[in-house]
């Protein structure tokens, strides 16, 4: 399961110390930071099917990170 967040973080310093937040607490969660994109995403993914991954939003709120679910979107190409 896969999961994308929009996030206020911009550095990678913070990035790094939630990445590990995330992997310490999360066993199961891969998780990492596409700081290029204009919603800071952060992406994680667990190999446990039921993961609750409210359960990582509520820990980052916790720590003053704001952090929403992104909607599913489809891919539109165009020719």
């Amino acid at each position: 399961m896969v999961e994308v967040f929009k996030t206020n973080v911009n550095t990678w310093r913070r990035a790094n110390f939630i990445l590990d937040l995330i992997h310490q607490q999360f066993k199961t969660c891969e998780a990492n930071f596409d700081l290029d994109d204009r919603d800071n995403i952060l992406r994680v993914e667990s190999s446990d099917e039921y993961f609750n991954f409210d359960l990582i939003k509520r820990l980052l709120e916790e720590r003053k990170v704001q952090i929403d679910f992104l909607p599913e979107t489809e891919n539109v190409y165009t020719l």
